[in-house]
């Protein structure tokens, strides 16, 4: 049996906030960190869904999406440290993309820090692929790579 074997992830909204969060403090350090008003405003904005990973009832990490059109973004993906390399991540990946396939969504974009080197690669073996850079993108300094995937093939 998996440790991931009682994965449940669900649809989150706005109520979820300041879960969202808290988890997102656990994930990301200072300024990349994103307040529980954060959340409730990109809760309204519309085309934003969250899915959120618990196991035993506890949080383990979150995605939040916001679609347009035919295309989605990534806006954030975070899981706690402790539950990292674990499988989260790609199970998150895997549930927002059977979404987008229902909703017929057709790309998928994101952007990931140049020094987020897992999470890039995590993102590479899930077939996205470099599209762009954004220069000085982030609040550190650090470039944006802005990667892309077709939904129309499954992860």
């Amino acid at each position: 049996m998996t440790p991931l074997s009682g994965l449940v992830i669900s649809e989150s909204g706005s109520n979820f906030s300041a879960v969202l969060a808290a988890l997102h403090a656990s994930a990301f350090e200072g300024t990349a960190r994103w307040s529980e008003s954060a959340f409730a405003e990109l809760f309204a904005t519309p085309g934003t869904q969250a899915f959120l990973a618990s196991l035993q009832g506890e949080p383990v990490g979150f995605i939040l999406i916001r679609t347009v059109l035919d295309e989605a973004e990534i806006l954030t993906l975070a899981v706690s440290p402790e539950w990292r390399r674990r499988g989260v991540a790609r199970k998150l990946l895997e549930t927002v993309e059977r979404e987008l396939e229902r909703k017929k969504i057709t790309r998928l974009f994101l952007e990931v820090s140049t020094k987020n080197v897992s999470a890039e690669t995590l993102y590479r073996t899930c077939d996205f692929v470099t599209a762009g850079t954004r220069k000085r993108y982030y609040d550190d300094g650090s470039d944006a790579i802005v990667m892309v995937r077709d939904i129309s093939r499954s992860v």
